[in-house]
């Protein structure tokens, strides 16, 4: 992971977020880690998220699917995709302008716990 998000008060982590320019191998990585937190009772409310410019264009398109944007879809709890091109958006690959509200709704969420 690149990114741990979490409450300063508690120690709370809230969301982790791994970054690379094309997928390849990380987001195998990132939906395996997204696996294993989710299987435990400590660490099982950790977001897990992914940030791209998706160089290789493998989250363009919903179907058919590449193998990485399956892995988004069904490992991770959403990617966020920095490119001027415009990508098949779902409720978990968006367009990196989204990134900032859906974090603020993730905070808040997480704040009423």
């Amino acid at each position: 992971m690149d990114i741990i998000i979490y409450n300063p008060e508690t120690c709370k982590v809230i969301a982790t977020i791994s970054s690379k320019v094309t997928l390849r191998e990380r987001i195998t990585q990132t939906g395996y880690w997204k696996i294993k937190l989710s299987r435990d009772e400590v660490t099982k409310h950790i977001k897990v998220f992914f940030i791209t410019p998706d160089e290789d264009g493998t989250l363009i398109i919903k179907r058919p699917a590449k193998k990485g944007r399956a892995i988004v879809e069904v490992d991770t709890d959403g990617s966020y995709v920095m490119s001027e091109i415009q990508v098949e958006e779902s409720e978990k690959v968006k367009m990196f302008d989204k990134f900032i509200d859906d974090l603020k709704g993730l905070l808040n969420s997480a704040s009423e716990k």
